[in-house]
C-alpha cells in the first residue's frame, strides 16, 4: 500500500512514528539496567524470542502453563498438535510431491524443449497434458520470433518500411486479439467455477495466453474463484508452471510461520535454513528448493549439528547452488579422458599403459572450490576459524564426485567415483586417506565436532536469540554443551533458555525484526485471517527480504544496522495501516476484537496497547500518537456527530508502526 502524502492525514503521524522509531532503534543505543524480569514480562519475553510474535491469548496460555514449562514443550514440537495449520497448506500440492514429481507435474524449461523437439512424449493426462501443451506452444512461439528476427537481420541489416509496416500488421493483430480476449474472459466469468474451469481447458494455448493476460489482480481472482486447490494451481501453471512452485513455498513458509503451533521448530528451520542458504532462482533450485526445506532442513532443527551438515552437503539443492556437482578432480578419469570401461572390478587400469586421449594430456580439471570454502567459511569453521587457502583446494578435492543425478529431471544425490580426486588429502592437518565418498563424510565429522564450529553455532544462535553482540560468558557455556552433547542441538538451546544472559532485562525488547519477522507478527498481533499471502510474499520483496531470494550463500543478516533506516520503517508503518485498514488482498482484520461498548480514541489507543505490545509502552510513543488522537481521520468526529466511534484500524497501524513493535 502507498501512501499519497497530499490526501491523508495519517501520514503526519506516521513520518513522526517512522522518524521515533529510527531514532530509539540507533544503533550503539546503551540499556539502563533495570529490575529482573517480572511473571509477565518472562512470558512476552519467551513469546518473542521462540516465536514469531504472540497471537491473541498467547499470554494467558503461556501464564497459565508457566514459562519454563512452555518453552521446554516448544523444544519438544513432535508432542504439540498442529493439524490446523495443514488446513491452510492444503491446497499447495507441490509441497507434498517429491522432486521428481514436482518436475513432472510442472515442467522447467528444459523438460519443455525435450518434448517440443520429439525427445520425451506429452503426459496422457489431460490435465497435465494442457499445461505442457501450453509451454511448448510458448516454447515454439519464441523459437519462430528468434528466427525471424535473425533472418530479417540477415537480410535487411536494420528494419526497413516494409518491416516497419509488417510491425504494424502485428500490432494491429495483437490489438484485435486482446479484444477478443477482454469479451471471452467476460463470458467465462459469467460460467460457473466447475464449467469455466472446462471451457479454460478447452481453449487454445494462444487463447489461454490471452486471457491470462487480460486478467490481473481481482479479476485473476474472481476468474479464479469458486475452484478447488488444484483447478487454481493448473490454470496458474498454463502460465508458468515453475512459478507455481515457487508461490506456494512463498506462500507455505509464510503460513507456516503465522499458523503453526510448532512456533520453535518454524523459528529454527527460518535459522537453519538462512544458515545453510540456497537462492531459489538460480536454475534448477527453483524445484529443488521444497525438498531441501521439507526433507532436508526441517527434520533436523533441534537434532545433531552433524547430522544436519551432512543432509545439507548430499542435498541436490544445495550441490547444485553452489555448484559441487559439477566439480570433477584434477587427476580423475573424467578429467585424465579415462573412458569408463578401462578398469576392472577392482579399479585398476585393464591396459596398464594406458595413455589418456591417446597423448597424454589431461582435459581441464573443473575443480570447484565454491562448497569447500563456504562449508568452512559459512557453515562451521567461520571466517575466522583458522583454515587455509590449502586447506579449501583440498576440501574441494574431497568432495569431487558428490554429484546429481539428471539434475533438470528432478534426480538425487550420487557420488560418482570417475569425477573423484585419487590420493590422500591434508584438511587441517589431517589426512584424509583414499576412500571414495566416505571422505567427505569422514571431512563433515572432523568439521562439525571442531571447538570451533561449536563456538560459532553458539554465537549465532545466541545473537538470534539474545541479542547482536551477545555475552561471551553465554556463549562459552553453549559451546560447551555444544561440545559435551555431540553437537545436540536443542540441548545448547536448553542451556541458552536457562541462562541468565537470556533473561537479563537489558536482553528484553532488544532485537530489532527483520523484515519477515515483523510482518508475521503483525498477522499474528492482530489475528489476520489469511486467505492468499501472495501479497504479503511481495510486501517482504518490497521490503528487501525476498523470501528464499538472498543471492549469496551468506544468508539475511540478523542485526539491527540492516534494517533500520528511516526510509524502510515508513514501509513498514505504511505496511503496517494497510492490514489493520483492510488494504491488503487476501488478508483481513477485525477491529471488533479491539472494542469494547462506545470507547472513545484515549480508551481504544489503551486497549490496543495493551493487546498488541502487552502494555509495554513507552511515554514518547505513547504522547506521539496520541497527539494524533484529535485528528479527524483518527478520530472520526464530525461536528454534526460528536459520538461517531475512533478508527480504531488507524490506531491499531500507528501501535503496529511503533518503535516498540518493531523489537521484540
Amino acid at each position: 500500500m502507498a501512501l499519497h502524502f497530499h490526501r491523508r492525514p495519517l501520514v503526519a503521524a506516521a513520518l513522526l512514528l517512522a522518524g521515533l522509531t529510527a531514532a530509539q532503534l540507533a544503533l550503539g543505543k546503551k540499556k539502563e539496567k533495570s529490575a529482573a524480569l517480572d511473571e509477565r514480562k518472562r512470558a512476552v519475553h519467551a513469546l518473542n524470542r521462540l516465536t514469531f510474535g504472540p497471537r491473541p491469548g498467547d499470554f494467558d496460555q503461556v501464564a497459565q502453563m508457566g514459562v519454563d514449562k512452555w518453552i521446554e514443550f516448544q523444544l519438544h514440537p513432535e508432542k504439540i498438535e498442529d493439524s490446523a495449520l495443514d488446513a491452510h497448506l492444503a491446497p499447495f500440492r507441490s509441497l507434498r510431491m517429491n522432486t521428481r514429481e514436482i518436475v513432472e507435474n510442472f515442467p522447467n524449461n528444459e523438460i519443455i524443449k525435450q518434448v517440443a523437439e520429439g525427445k520425451m512424449a506429452m503426459p496422457h493426462d489431460p490435465t497435465r497434458r494442457a499445461v505442457y501443451e501450453a509451454q511448448v506452444q510458448r516454447y515454439e512461439d519464441n523459437q519462430d520470433r528468434k528466427a525471424e528476427a535473425a533472418k530479417a537481420i540477415a537480410v535487411n541489416g536494420v528494419v526497413d518500411g516494409d518491416n516497419a509496416m509488417l510491425a504494424d500488421a502485428t500490432y494491429q493483430r495483437r490489438r484485435e486479439e486482446t479484444q477478443a480476449a477482454s469479451i471471452k474472459l467476460l463470458e467465462l466469468l459469467d460460467l460457473p467455477p466447475d464449467e469455466r474451469y472446462r471451457q479454460i481447458l478447452k481453449l487454445s494455448p494462444e487463447e489461454q495466453r490471452a486471457i491470462s493476460n487480460r486478467a490481473k489482480g481481482g479479476k485473476a481472482d474472481e476468474l479464479l474463484g469458486g475452484m478447488n486447490g488444484q483447478e487454481k494451481e493448473t490454470l496458474r501453471a498454463l502460465n508458468n508452471p515453475e512459478q507455481v512452485v515457487v508461490d506456494e513455498l512463498t506462500q507455505a513458509k509464510l503460513l507456516r510461520a503465522i499458523y503453526s503451533q510448532r512456533q520453535l521448530d518454524e523459528v529454527m528451520t527460518d535459522f537453519w535454513f538462512n544458515h545453510f542458504n540456497v537462492f531459489i532462482n538460480k536454475g534448477a533450485d527453483r524445484f529443488l528448493l521444497t525438498s531441501y526445506e521439507r526433507d532436508v532442513i526441517r527434520p533436523h532443527v533441534l537434532g545433531k549439528f552433524e547430522d544436519l551438515l551432512v543432509a545439507t552437503a548430499k542435498s541436490p539443492a544445495m550441490l547444485f547452488y553452489l555448484d559441487n556437482w559439477l566439480s570433477v578432480g584434477p587427476d580423475s578419469d573424467v578429467a585424465l579422458g579415462i573412458p569408463a570401461n578401462a578398469r576392472d572390478a577392482h579399479g585398476r587400469l585393464r591396459v596398464p599403459q594406458y595413455r589418456p586421449n591417446g597423448k597424454g594430456k589431461k582435459q581441464a580439471s573443473g575443480l570447484n572450490e565454491n562448497y569447500g570454502r563456504e562449508l568452512m567459511e559459512l557453515h562451521t569453521l567461520s571466517v575466522n576459524g583458522g583454515y587455509s587457502q590449502k586447506d579449501v583446494t583440498e576440501v574441494a578435492k574431497v568432495f569431487t564426485g558428490w554429484t546429481i543425478e539428471q539434475p533438470n529431471k528432478g534426480g538425487g544425490f550420487h557420488f560418482e567415483p570417475r569425477m573423484h580426486e585419487p590420493g590422500n588429502k591434508i584438511v587441517l592437518g589431517h589426512r584424509i586417506k583414499p576412500n571414495g565418498e566416505k571422505e567427505g563424510m569422514e571431512v563433515l565429522r572432523l568439521l562439525a565436532r571442531n571447538p570451533k564450529t561449536a563456538r560459532f553455532i553458539s554465537q549465532k544462535l545466541a545473537m538470534r536469540f539474545v541479542s547482536d553482540d551477545p555475552p561471551a560468558s553465554l556463549v562459552d557455556r553453549m559451546t560447551q554443551t555444544y561440545l559435551k552433547k555431540d553437537g545436540d542441538i536443542r540441548e545448547v538451546l536448553r542451556t541458552m533458555f536457562r541462562s541468565p544472559e537470556f533473561w537479563s532485562p537489558e536482553a528484553y525488547r532488544a532485537k530489532v525484526k527483520t523484515p519477515f519477522e515483523f510482518v508475521v507478527s503483525a498477522v499474528r498481533a492482530t489475528d489476520a485471517q489469511v486467505d492468499d499471502a501472495r501479497q504479503l510474499v511481495g510486501t517482504l520483496n518490497n521490503m528487501g527480504m525476498q523470501l528464499y531470494g538472498m543471492v549469496p550463500p551468506t544468508g539475511y543478516s540478523m542485526k539491527a544496522a540492516t534494517w533500520v533506516n528511516s526510509s524502510a520503517l515508513l514501509g513498514r508503518m505504511n505496511f503496517a495501516l494497510g492490514l489493520t485498514g483492510g488494504k491488503l488482498r487476501g488478508v483481513s482484520v477485525d477491529p471488533a476484537q479491539w472494542v469494547q461498548g462506545n470507547a472513545d480514541a484515549p480508551q481504544v489507543l489503551a486497549r490496543l496497547e495493551d493487546s498488541l505490545l502487552g502494555g509495554d509502552v513507552s511515554k514518547q510513543t505513547h504522547d506521539t500518537i496520541s497527539q494524533r488522537l484529535e485528528d479527524p481521520k483518527i478520530s472520526q468526529r464530525r461536528l454534526d456527530d460528536p459520538q461517531r466511534p475512533p478508527n480504531v484500524r488507524a490506531i491499531g497501524g500507528l501501535i503496529l508502526g511503533s518503535p516498540e513493535f518493531q523489537k521484540r
